[in-house]
């Protein structure tokens, strides 16, 4: 009888390789959903300086497309969890604004001027369906982590 442990058998190649494939699948869906946050906000951004308290809307959302597009170049570029982190951060917080602001009235608030818009149109809908394929992807990235690995290529 040999005292010696047996390897643990590796994944099948198929198995890695559509994991791997989804991962990238979830990158680029994620990427390109906050390119378009980032087109849509800078595009209206002109639209929206006249709204202002303390700082104008404009502004807000020339931020926004901002960090949208910073977002998008970090999942595609620095492939860890706080680049993942932070475009779900970006997309849900977007997200979030524009459902509240739509729905609800809630004024001005601290240096932040009135945003409420009660009112559906193209460049909306879309940067709603942009931040919610965002949201989607990079809940998958940061819930499905790949196994670590040492420098041989061995699971830990």
């Amino acid at each position: 009888m040999s005292s010696e442990v047996p390897a643990t058998p590796a994944a099948p190649a198929h198995e890695d390789g559509a994991g791997r494939f989804l991962r990238g699948a979830a990158r680029v869906l994620a990427a390109a959903g906050l390119a378009v946050a980032a087109y849509v906000h800078a595009h209206l951004a002109g639209r929206y300086d006249a709204i202002t308290a303390d700082i104008s809307q404009g502004t807000l959302f020339r931020i926004e497309a901002g960090m949208a597009a910073l977002a998008a170049l970090l999942v595609l570029v620095w492939r860890r969890w706080p680049s993942d982190l932070f475009a779900w951060s970006v997309a849900t917080g977007g997200l979030a604004l524009l459902l509240i602001y739509r729905y609800a009235d809630i004024g001005a608030w601290g240096p932040f001027p009135n945003m409420y818009e009660p009112f559906w149109f193209g460049e909306k809908r879309v940067s709603v369906v942009a931040q919610a394929v965002t949201m989607v992807a990079t809940v998958y990235l940061l819930l499905f982590r790949p196994e670590p690995r040492t420098r041989d290529g061995r699971l830990h």
